[in-house]
């Protein structure tokens, strides 16, 4: 190897080394990757046509020249496998491993090492602050699974990112198909000043056979495909449920089923009981597991789902029934896809499901290097299954029998006609083809900024143009690029109203009550509506409530109407937004929304234990199949502590929010039978902390969209000081992996807190209080899992990591 060689030469030398001959596409990408006359490629080619190639060669280019290079995912796991994958090929091609580094929310790995391997969220940041992160010797960025471009929570991280990148740094995206790639490329050169070559496939190394099955089970299906030798096997197979309890169900009908090929169950035995399954679910998964069958979705522990993955990729086990969510994230090789249900929601509001997610669970079915064929199951409806079993049973007696008993026969079938139930969903063969046949999604730029990335923004520079900028070059159409610029500056004038920020030049007197985008009228009557939402707590659903000064604001715009003869007024647009010391706290939030997140910190000041723990529970989000087990205990069994009634409740009060029936202070001293509803009358339940609370917020900040989930999970869980008793004694087994997770966010979120003091505590209170809650949390989820715990205390260190390095 030459010491300085060509981008040419460079290319003929990854070229060559590969195992085997490059697919067409492949090929193509890696042709104009190593061409001058781009800044990179944008290649979109099914899921399992070797995408990885392509991504390695930008890696092997970066390795030759010693330069610097990033490789992006979406998701942790997904970074994880790709650390490993990118340090393997690193020694093959006579690199150390310690080339390759990882950085991601909870670990670092070799953190200074040329290739850095990270989730979209780091690159970002380091993008927006580098004084402190330097681009000069980045050569090139990898973006993997970019169709996540598409998330409407995360999409705007790799939006922002492609705007910041350095125009010398070659850029590399990696897609599953998309519909509107040639649209996107143009934008990207348009709009970003980024010109990338377009590679595009719609060929799969392994083709699909797609079948609808309308005459059978699930089991039985299950079973059929599981029988043969390995040819004619086709398992393995992903079962995807789109409820985590349909799991648990479809789990349970494998009971007895033959789905073991002949030896499996011996290397299967010996696999399983290396683990300890003593805890928790662990018995009935083990059980599960035994049958070859194993159980993934997020109500399962991680240091469970981990062993069900390291089975399924030993090829030990037959079925993996999972929630469509291992579809975008970790890679379970299997040569089938099984859906039991194309429909997807709760049960009163079933709808198809988007073919874009139809087309990522396809796309995992046919292993490129096991297999020469996938095959996709759709079934229909058990119900349409009776339905025409019991059509062919009923036709095998012909109509015009003349014989008593086949007559009796029909006549009994007749009655036994099994019918569909009303008000069940059912969905059936023609709207799975037009799954099958409907076209990729188009990319566009989706979801708002958000209040943390915002005052990031604002952090790195107060010039509001390039926010403008920004906004004005998504990928939308030009009423949804309008309505951003409008709430980017009520953002603005929110912030500005709250002290974060001043405006430069400062905005009119009248702008401090409006959003300075429609006139006097038009500002207080949105400030009248947007401060009135309806309000909807667990089973009841109150009126809509108009505080008094929006009240007054809208009587005030009702008097004016019909004054249009006065003079149009020009529009505010405020230059600049110079951060106040507060802004920088609203960057330290990450779990939360960072305005909710300080203002509940600072009515923390005055509340006992029992309510700060019931405030930073409130604001973690949990599944509501979940929360109905764990909610807040009655005022009965947790009375009000002193921040609900010495300021809460009064504040609500005073302002109107709420009446004294739904603070709980109305016949306090009954007892509980005596305070229900008489006949026809509507339950009033009492409001939680976490409601209160989100009630004076949304008083003092209307408009700005902040939800709660009140429950008492963390504090029950310390109460009992054990995970494992408080899960049995709730009957949360089958929930555990959902219950561990928001410990986990629990102990993050303490964290989080003790960067802001509230008023009324004396620091080392608060810090003394928080930690003990987090360490003591800390001592039972390490007891469950101590590697996920380790992992989220090595977040929290690089939290504080960077919080000093900043500070200095």
């Amino acid at each position: 190897m030459s010491d300085s060689p060509s981008r040419g030469e460079i290319a003929l030398e990854y070229i060559e080394a590969l195992p085997y001959e490059p697919y067409p596409v492949q090929e193509r990408a890696l042709l104009e990757w190593f061409s001058d006359k781009n800044q990179g490629v944008l290649v979109t080619a099914p899921t399992g046509t070797g995408k990885t190639l392509i991504a390695e060669g930008a890696i092997y280019e970066a390795l030759r020249r010693g330069t610097k290079a990033y490789y992006t995912t979406p998701l942790i796991a997904l970074t994880d496998q790709k650390f490993r994958e990118l340090r393997e090929a690193a020694v093959r091609w006579g690199f150390s491993e310690d080339k390759i580094g990882l950085v991601t929310g909870n670990r670092r790995i070799n953190p200074d090492a040329p290739v850095l391997v990270v989730v979209a969220e780091i690159l970002f940041n380091r993008l927006l602050h580098t004084e402190a992160f330097d681009f000069a010797d980045v050569s090139s960025v990898v973006m993997d699974e970019f169709h996540s471009f598409n998330d409407l929570e995360r999409g705007i991280v790799w939006e922002l990112s492609l705007g910041l990148l350095p125009k010398h740094v070659r850029t590399m995206l990696l897609s599953a198909t998309v519909g509107n790639s040639a649209e996107f490329a143009y934008w990207l050169d348009a709009r970003q000043g980024r010109k990338l070559t377009l590679v595009e496939s719609t060929e799969r190394r392994v083709p699909l056979t797609f079948k609808w099955v309308g005459d059978m089970y699930l089991f039985e299906l299950l079973e059929e495909i599981a029988t043969g030798d390995d040819a004619l096997r086709k398992t393995p197979a992903l079962v995807f449920c789109f409820n985590r309890d349909i799991c648990w169900n479809v789990a349970e009908q494998m009971k007895g089923k033959a789905l073991l090929a002949p030896g499996q169950q011996d290397r299967l035995i010996d696999a399983i009981e290396s683990h300890d399954w003593s805890q928790g679910a662990g018995p009935k998964i083990k059980q599960i597991l035994l049958r070859g069958v194993g159980i993934h979705h997020a109500g399962i522990l991680p240091k469970y789902r981990l062993i069900v993955e390291e089975l399924f990729q030993q090829k030990l086990l037959s079925v993996c029934i999972c929630t469509e969510t291992l579809a975008a994230g970790i890679n379970l090789p299997a040569r089938s896809v099984v859906l039991p249900t194309i429909l997807h929601g709760p049960p009163n509001k079933k709808r198809l499901i988007e073919p874009s997610q139809a087309h990522q669970m396809f796309g995992r079915a046919g292993r490129p290097q096991f297999d020469k064929e996938g095959f996709v199951f759709a079934l229909a409806h058990e119900d349409d299954v009776k339905i025409l079993r019991w059509k062919v049973q009923y036709d095998q007696i012909p109509e015009d029998t003349k014989d008593p008993g086949l007559l009796k026969a029909k006549k009994a079938l007749k009655k036994k006609m099994p019918r569909r139930r009303e008000g069940e969903a059912y969905w059936n063969e023609d709207q799975f083809a037009k799954l099958v046949a409907a076209p990729a999604a188009s990319l566009e730029s989706k979801g708002p900024l958000p209040w943390r990335m915002l005052a990031y923004m604002l952090d790195a520079s107060p010039e509001l143009d390039r926010i403008r900028e920004f906004v004005s070059k998504r990928l939308q159409p030009t009423g949804k690029i309008e309505q951003g610029l409008k709430a980017l500056q009520r953002m603005l004038m929110t912030l500005y109203r709250a002290g974060y920020v001043t405006l430069e030049p400062r905005p009119p007197l009248k702008e401090t009550a409006g959003d300075g985008e429609e006139g006097d009228e038009g500002a207080e009557k949105k400030a009248a509506e947007e401060a009135a939402p309806v309000l909807t707590f667990g089973q009841s659903k109150q009126p809509a409530y108009l505080p008094p000064a929006a009240k007054a604001a809208a009587e005030k715009a009702a008097a004016q109407k019909g004054n249009s003869q006065a003079p149009a007024e020009p529009v505010y647009k405020p230059e600049r937004a110079i951060p106040t010391e507060t802004l920088y706290e609203l960057s330290r939030l990450r779990g939360v929304n960072p305005l909710y997140g300080r203002f509940v910190i600072h009515q923390l000041g005055g509340a006992d234990r029992v309510e700060r723990i019931q405030a930073i529970e409130s604001v973690l989000e949990m599944p509501g199949s979940v929360a109905k087990y764990v909610r807040v205990p009655w005022p009965d069994d947790m009375p009000p502590g002193p921040l609900a009634t010495n300021r809460l409740d009064l504040l609500l009060l005073d302002y109107g929010i709420v009446s004294a029936e739904r603070l709980g202070m109305m016949n306090a001293d009954k007892k509980e039978e005596d305070r229900r509803p008489a006949p026809g009358e509507e339950r009033v339940f009492p409001l939680t902390l976490g409601e209160k609370l989100l009630l004076l917020f949304r008083y003092e900040f209307p408009g700005v969209d902040v939800a709660v989930t009140p429950v008492w999970c963390a504090g029950e869980c310390l109460e009992f000081n054990d995970f494992n008793r408080y899960i049995v004694a709730k009957g949360l087994q089958k929930q555990e992996g959902v219950i561990f997770r928001h410990l986990l966010r629990m102990i993050l979120m303490c964290d989080e807190f003790t960067q802001i003091v509230p008023p009324e505590v004396a620091e080392n209170e608060w810090y003394a209080e928080l930690d003990e809650i987090a360490d003591r949390l800390t001592v039972i989820c390490n007891a469950v899992d101590s590697t996920s715990t380790q992992e989220t205390l090595a977040q929290i260190e690089m939290r504080r990591q960077d919080a000093a390095a900043k500070a200095k």
